[in-house]
């Protein structure tokens, strides 16, 4: 059980997190002060530097059994906060603004808890991953030869979700976040005088081409298998200067699908229409990938764990918005051999600010109900 003291403990935490965010691959201080928090826990091992910065504490049951992993995520996000709360952001230009400080402080609850009370058999891992906002970080965990020990049997996550009321859950398996990945497209051609453009190389109409037509290859829709997307995020073209024709250009493009299997056909679409409009103007091309995230999708046993520990707990949960189109970096942890895993997106309120605003901060109400749903979820698994 919690008590009113760890609460308000927990709750400065959070908010001691809050006010100094790092952003992906560059959680640094926020990973020093998680292990320096679950040491005084006394767990069976706290694991450091996994697939960068990421921490991970082992709890362990008397008898053999399976392993379950909880995870969240240590990283921020390179937006500004406006915010008059007293612990808002100290480091301009970034902020927790999207509630892993919250996370953090979720799975620090169940790991006081789990100290006071070690599982009956099998072992509890607390994931606390890096860069989970590039999607990088749970590929480079998963990657970590460290990782072959903490393998997990099951595997958990939440997310606190603004449009859901406050402590209901959004519960479902199957597909839950879509796959997603950023295209950064560059076009040399050579520049010249303004007055002389005849004796430079352009790219500026097949820039103008380009954004277009990649738009066309995915225009969303209803979610479905087939559902593709494509949004152009960034665009430049040349110097900002009056005396120069243009002799660089890049678009930058989000691709979308729901699941991974249709993605690696738009990216090869995307991709043979910047070769196709590259070659015809004549520019060297240059194609590279970023924030690759796989498609998060809830096996049908791990949900069933989910649901029946909300049930449990009487706390409500539905359908709600699932599948959704942003994506997610936790799918990658069920697709670990023998690994079964799901998300529940825990609600932060149906007027709370929308994740990613710059005005958005973690309700501290659900630190001890996303803390007792993982609880019950692991007591149900490994008694």
């Amino acid at each position: 059980m919690l008590t009113n003291a760890d609460i308000a403990e927990l709750t400065a935490f959070r908010r001691d997190l809050h006010q100094f965010p790092e952003v992906s691959g560059q959680e640094v201080d926020t990973a020093r002060r998680v292990a320096a928090a679950l040491q005084s826990m006394a767990p069976d091992q706290v694991a450091t530097g996994l697939g960068g910065h990421g921490v991970a504490a082992v709890f362990a049951g008397a008898a053999p059994g399976p392993t379950v992993l909880f995870r969240c995520e240590l990283d921020a996000l390179p937006i500004h906060e406006l915010s008059d709360a007293p612990y808002r952001s100290a480091i301009p230009g970034k902020g927790h603004l999207c509630g892993h400080d919250g996370h953090m402080a979720i799975l620090l609850a169940l790991a006081r808890m789990l100290s006071r009370q070690r599982p009956a058999r099998g072992r509890v891992v607390l994931m606390f991953q890096p860069a989970e906002e590039d999607g990088s970080g749970a590929a480079a965990v998963i990657a970590d030869p460290a990782f072959a020990a903490l393998r997990p049997d099951w595997a958990f996550s939440l997310h606190n979700m603004p449009g859901a009321k406050l402590g209901q859950c959004w519960l479902t398996d199957g597909p839950v976040n879509c796959a997603s990945v950023g295209m950064k497209v560059v076009l040399e051609g050579k520049t010249s005088h303004a007055a002389q453009p005849e004796l430079g190389l352009s790219p500026g109409l097949a820039l103008a081409r380009l954004i277009p037509a990649l738009g066309a290859l995915g225009q969303g829709g209803p979610l479905g298998e087939g559902y593709r997307l494509v949004t152009v995020t960034h665009a430049t073209l040349g110097e900002p200067a009056f005396g120069i024709s243009p002799g660089h250009a890049e678009v930058w493009a989000t691709l979308r699908t729901m699941t991974d299997a249709p993605m690696h056909a738009l990216k090869a679409a995307a991709s043979d229409l910047a070769r196709a409009e590259a070659a015809a103007a004549g520019l060297t091309l240059t194609i590279s990938l970023h924030d690759d995230f796989a498609a998060s999708v809830n096996d049908p046993e791990a949900t069933a764990h989910l649901a029946a520990a909300l049930d449990a707990l009487a706390i409500p949960h539905q359908t709600g918005d699932l599948p959704m189109r942003a994506s997610e970096d936790f799918g990658r942890f069920g697709s670990v051999p023998g690994t079964k895993g799901a998300m529940v997106y825990l609600g932060a309120g149906a007027d709370h600010a929308a994740l990613h605003n710059p005005d958005y901060d973690f309700p501290d109400d659900l630190i001890p109900v996303g803390a007792r749903l993982f609880r019950q979820v692991a007591r149900a698994i490994l008694g």
